[in-house]
């Protein structure tokens, strides 16, 4: 995730910096501002996901850089970051992803980050829009502040995890909203459950193997992971193996 990081003092830049740098990859800073005017010319060039954005700077403040953010085609997300919790209300009307109070801590700001890797509002609208046209041949996730389209024969498996669902596909890894549940019983013909948190690619079913706890895991084509199946599905599991011999 690339971050714009936007505060009129330096020092507080600096340290929101060594905080991402902490964190570490996905998240990594792009730029920064030290007003609003420059945050939003900075976003202009769509290579910007999440903002990290203060509230009062001189001239052009945060609230008013994020209603200008908010009408581009396709909005980075944005956090609040400030001293002063009155503005709270105002910033989620704002659509903000979330809102942090100075000083920052890590554990605080990897929360708002995993918030951000979700989309925001206008992204969720552009999301149900494609997903109600008649191409069912895809799937459409976040991806640098807009949306992609990922091919489901590209899909490796589907692993649920809190209230996200990662799509491990060709192509790398990207986070969903819509669940698991509704994943199935969209595409049955492509996928099978193997435990109550992972759907996983039909084609892709190589074999299953041992663990040394017990049970099994499956092996996939295209990924080293090793997803455990529960009990309750290990029958559907070789069924579909056997098929396949």
């Amino acid at each position: 995730m690339k971050i714009l990081i936007v505060d009129d003092e330096a020092h507080a830049r600096s340290r929101l910096r060594s905080l991402i740098e902490e964190i570490g990859p996905p998240h990594r800073v792009v730029g920064e501002a030290d007003n609003g005017t420059d945050a939003v010319q900075r976003c202009r060039t769509g290579d910007v996901d999440l903002v990290l954005l203060d509230i009062r700077m001189p001239g052009r403040d945060g609230m008013e850089a994020a209603a200008d953010l908010a009408r581009f085609p396709a909005p980075p997300a944005v956090i609040f970051v400030t001293a002063y919790d009155e503005h709270a209300l105002a910033a989620f009307e704002r659509q903000a992803v979330d809102y942090l109070l100075k000083p920052i801590r890590r554990e605080r700001l990897e929360k708002a980050l995993e918030k951000a890797a979700t989309l925001n509002r206008p992204q969720l609208q552009a999301l149900q829009a494609l997903q109600e046209l008649p191409d069912a041949g895809y799937i459409s996730v976040s991806y640098r502040g807009g949306l992609q389209r990922i091919p489901l024969s590209e899909v490796i498996y589907f692993q649920a995890d809190h209230k996200y669902v990662t799509v491990c596909h060709t192509g790398g890894e990207a986070l969903l909203e819509e669940s698991l549940r509704s994943l199935e019983e969209r595409h049955p013909e492509r996928f099978i459950r193997i435990h109550r948190n992972a759907l996983i690619a039909r084609d892709r079913l190589l074999g299953l193997h041992k663990l040394s706890a017990g049970g099994c895991s499956v092996m996939l084509a295209g990924s080293d992971a090793e997803l455990e199946v529960s009990r309750r599905h290990l029958a559907e599991v070789r069924k579909l193996l056997r098929g396949k011999i």
